[in-house]
């Protein structure tokens, strides 16, 4: 089982919904995180007074399947959804599950997903 990570920029969030629907993704959590890369935030203007901004607003994305081929499917299908070509576009990180448990029906590993 592999475990898929995604920070995003906010409004890609529903295409990339979309897309690991498509695929058959039936859950997925996101949460609002906030952070910054190469880019080291920004600076805004507000009633004439400059405030730099040092974490930008992302979307976090995790998600479980079964098998390494499907993560391949998931990530090409995040990877294309979530991209705009500008600085910031986000970053994905794929890791191994030892283990997966259901707590509702007891349900363990792949059965679980």
């Amino acid at each position: 089982m592999k475990k898929i990570e995604a920070i995003i920029k906010p409004f890609k969030l529903e295409d990339v919904k979309n897309a690991l629907v498509e695929m058959g993704i039936e859950g997925m959590t996101v949460s609002e995180v906030k952070g910054y890369g190469r880019q080291q935030g920004h600076s805004e203007l507000y009633r004439g007074a400059e405030y730099a901004i040092e974490f930008i607003p992302k979307v976090k994305i995790e998600i479980v399947v079964s098998n390494e081929a499907f993560a391949n499917k998931a990530i090409d299908a995040i990877k294309t959804a979530a991209h705009t070509g500008k600085i910031g576009d986000g970053k994905i990180f794929v890791s191994d599950i030892e283990s997966t448990l259901r707590i509702r029906t007891n349900e363990k590993d792949n059965d679980a997903l």
